[in-house]
């Protein structure tokens, strides 16, 4: 009988025109790989991988660890699938761009394209320094724009956090790791997996689930403009429903950030989903429309010398 294991593929595993060279990332949901296409260029792989339903096999495989498994198993890998052919539709510089979705193993594999940078986390952490507000709302802006591209296809993103927010060595954004996205506004989510990041999910997500929506990514949003500002995600939305713990971020930050930015945060991370802000141009625009005008240059010597000989 061949052994059993969850290990990643081995370095040097050929997936159809692909050849696997190590694991770079992964969490409960799936693993993703570095991997070359036939041109020898890098490409990102992920592969449906959920803990503690499969296992694989010495030969690769995927498998339910037990029959009544199976069921949650594959509607996992169906959702898996038509989120990478909904994905692979969409192709904004902003949003992770999906370039092939293929089945093996008994499981399915999403190949995307390979980008250089960090994460937001990685450079929230990295960084010494409290992040600057332009900084802030350049990365926002540009991921919003992303945002709008895939509710506008009817998706829902469900896991917006700083770990799934790239930066391209250039500063641009880009939206990744749609592990928990499912058909958004208009799809049956009652069999759909708990697939959520406490402190950076809303409440709709632990417990009625037919109230999601794009206020339901905007909650995640705004929880990631709360990290950089404080490091920390805020306190879990089930713990605050009992008892909000949340400190108003236009108190507790008051005088170091523009209050514009603050009061649109406090907005974001209301509970009631009909509190936040509807929709993602609605946040964007706000976001845009703190830009402060620019300065006029200051007014030379000889420049003042003109104006009080025409006084």
């Amino acid at each position: 009988m061949a052994s059993q294991s969850t290990d990643p593929l081995a370095p040097g595993t050929r997936l159809g025109e692909y050849v696997i060279d190590r694991q770079i990332g992964g969490g409960g949901f799936s693993l993703v790989y570095l991997a070359y296409d036939m041109e020898s260029q890098p490409v990102a792989i992920k592969e449906y991988m959920p803990g503690g339903v499969v296992t694989r096999d010495g030969l690769g495989t995927v498998h339910p660890l037990s029959e009544d498994k199976n069921a949650s198993f594959r509607y996992g890998m169906k959702c898996f699938f038509e989120e990478g052919r909904a994905l692979a539709g969409i192709q904004h510089p902003n949003v992770i761009r999906v370039s092939n979705f293929f089945r093996a193993n008994d499981t399915v594999y999403m190949v995307m394209k390979y980008e250089l940078g960090r994460t937001l986390q990685k450079h929230i952490t990295a960084t010494q320094e409290p992040l600057r507000e332009p900084f802030i709302r350049s990365v926002f802006v540009q991921l919003l724009n992303g945002l709008r591209e895939v509710h506008t296809n009817r998706i829902l993103h469900l896991d917006i956090k700083p770990s799934n927010i790239y930066l391209r060595t250039d500063g641009s954004p880009v939206l990744l790791d749609f592990g928990a996205a499912r058909n958004a506004l208009n799809q049956d989510l009652q069999f759909a997996s708990t697939m959520y990041t406490p402190g950076f999910a809303p409440p709709e997500v632990y417990s009625q689930r037919e109230r999601l929506g794009p206020w339901t990514d905007i909650y995640s949003v705004g929880a990631s403009m709360y990290a950089c500002i404080t490091r920390n995600p805020p306190p879990a939305a089930d713990a605050r429903m009992k008892r909000d713990a949340l400190n108003l971020m236009t108190k507790s930050h008051g005088g170091e950030y523009s209050t514009a930015l603050l009061e649109l945060i406090d907005h974001m991370l209301r509970l009631n989903y009909t509190e936040r802000p509807q929709s993602v141009f609605t946040v964007q625009k706000r976001l845009i429309e703190m830009t402060p005008a620019p300065k006029p240059d200051k007014p030379s010597l000889f420049g003042l010398i003109k104006e009080r000989l025409r006084s």
